[in-house]
């Protein structure tokens, strides 16, 4: 707006520069899916780091695979994990207090885990300090024990975690509405149903009817209902589904909305080699139905990785190498750019005891060729990623999207320019706006370029931005479309390095 000068002086007027600034998105947040002792059936859970994850989904837990994956993703550098929780037939611990018609708490979510909550209620000692505000207030307490440790060491020493509410109340139109309350400040409980008089005083009352439901409950639409609660997040880039348990792997149903998912999302699916792979042709043929899932956002290993049990006093034996391949793509990301293949010396896979199978040069010249990643045991390095194919790298697929870095560069841009582009949608579609696309995702792409993630000496060689008349028409515009060009030159992985040697005739030193 122009600066009023009814005042003779000097005037400043603040003019916008039209060029907006395009930031990257995250490139190595990961979902997984799979059941867990505890956590959210609503909401996928954000866990930032192993004891995070312990907290508020369970840690570890012999009747699912989930935990120990999240476990090796932490381990080999993995940042953020998304847990989308499966609970079909868990059942919810409750507690009524006073009975019929009295205060009913739940446990804040499903599983055995909340029968080991205990609930307190005083009023205080009338006249003093403790007193609560009134006739329809009363003081709430909330603690989560271990039973094994209170035989041994007594309750005080068993309490894990503890809540405190006080002055809470029975009347909806209290701003301390337990209710309200509860299901706004508990991690452990909620108010199922509240009484119109406050509850009797009384200490450490247990809540009972808690369950984990079992594996056979774990059905395929129970799975794909915890995909589809990843909708909800924001952002993700990896996948991982471990197998059910031990015993049952994923199943191809499973697998199919998983991919789904990824292809809708811009991510890529890690898919497990399953146990009935025992040879390297197995995996190199995709045996076993698993074909179905070459895609340019899916990506195969074999073998499975062997590491410690600490649950049977860490015994080693396989696990889905899924998790741990992921925190070696978001270590390689930290430390490189997502444009660097995680594969090779530098991605090592970390705490585990080996591979469930040795591979040669011959089984990975078998893998490589048809898009199986392998996972080698070298030595001096130890175990590492030996492969950087996506599921459509076959050889003779000829896919442009051959390479998983070549394909995640691709996704990161795609993901980037759809967010960081939304402020044009229903501005006048004219050159004004074309110049300020243009320069916008030209600042984009320049900043990756400085970064080293395009092949090329030059801009001009390493990517390309166009957005004028050429690219949207009259006829175009007519119906409100604009068209943004970008092309990039990837850089693809040196999967084979040439030596080429020449032995020199010796010659005189004249």
């Amino acid at each position: 707006m122009p600066v009023s000068t009814a005042t003779p002086g000097v005037f400043v007027e603040e003019v916008p520069s039209g060029t907006r600034t395009l930031t990257g998105v995250a490139t190595s947040i990961t979902a997984m899916v799979g059941r867990t002792r505890r956590g959210s059936v609503d909401v996928p859970l954000d866990c930032a780091s192993w004891p995070d994850f312990e907290r508020r989904c369970g840690g570890l837990w012999a009747e699912s695979e989930l935990g120990y994956a999240v476990h090796h993703f932490f381990v080999n550098g993995g940042g953020r994990v998304l847990v989308s929780r499966v609970a079909a037939g868990a059942a919810t611990a409750t507690h009524g207090l006073g009975g019929a018609g009295g205060l009913r708490l739940a446990a804040a979510d499903p599983g055995s885990w909340g029968d080991r909550l205990r609930v307190s209620v005083d009023h205080g000692v009338a006249g003093s300090v403790t007193a609560v505000s009134g006739p329809d207030a009363f003081h709430l307490t909330v603690e989560e024990i271990d039973p094994a440790v209170e035989v041994l060491r007594g309750y005080e020493q068993a309490v894990v975690a503890r809540e405190f509410f006080t002055h809470v109340s029975v009347d909806p139109l209290s701003p301390r509405y337990v209710h309200t309350v509860l299901a706004q400040q508990s991690a452990l409980i909620r108010a199922t149903a509240v009484p119109a008089a406050r509850p009797a005083a009384g200490a450490r009352l247990p809540f009972g009817g808690g369950s984990d439901g079992s594996v056979a409950q774990a059905t395929d639409a129970a799975f794909e209902a915890a995909i589809g609660r990843l909708d909800q997040a924001d952002l993700v880039n990896l996948m991982s589904v471990p197998p059910i348990a031990r015993d049952r792997p994923t199943s191809a149903a499973t697998w199919a909305a998983a991919l789904a998912f990824c292809e809708r999302r811009r991510a890529v699916l890690l898919v497990d080699p399953p146990d009935s792979w025992t040879r390297t042709a197995d995996a190199a043929d995709l045996v076993g139905g698993m074909d179905a899932f070459r895609s340019n956002n899916s990506v195969f290993t074999f073998p499975r990785v062997m590491a410690a049990d600490p649950l049977q006093q860490n015994a080693s034996r396989p696990f889905a190498p899924s998790g741990a391949v992921a925190g070696v793509i978001a270590r390689t990301d930290a430390a490189r750019g997502f444009w660097k293949a995680a594969a090779g010396t530098e991605a090592t896979l970390r705490g585990l005891a080996g591979l469930e199978r040795t591979l040669t040069d011959d089984d990975s010249g078998l893998l490589n060729p048809r898009g199986v990643n392998a996972l080698r045991e070298l030595s001096v390095v130890g175990p590492v990623v030996w492969g950087a194919r996506t599921g459509r790298g076959a050889d003779v697929m000829a896919s442009e999207w051959k390479y998983l870095p070549v394909r995640r560069t691709a996704l990161h841009i795609e993901e980037s320019l759809v967010r960081g582009l939304r402020w044009a949608v229903f501005e006048p579609n004219d050159h004004a706006l074309w110049g300020q696309l243009r320069a916008s995702v030209t600042g984009f792409m320049q900043d990756l370029f400085r970064k080293g993630a395009f092949f090329g000496t030059t801009p001009s060689e390493a990517y390309l931005v166009r957005c004028d008349a050429t690219t949207t028409t009259p006829a175009d515009a007519a119906v409100g479309v604009v068209n943004v060009v970008v092309g990039f030159a990837p850089l693809r992985p040196a999967e084979f390095v040439i030596l080429t040697f020449q032995q020199m005739a010796g010659q005189s030193a004249t």
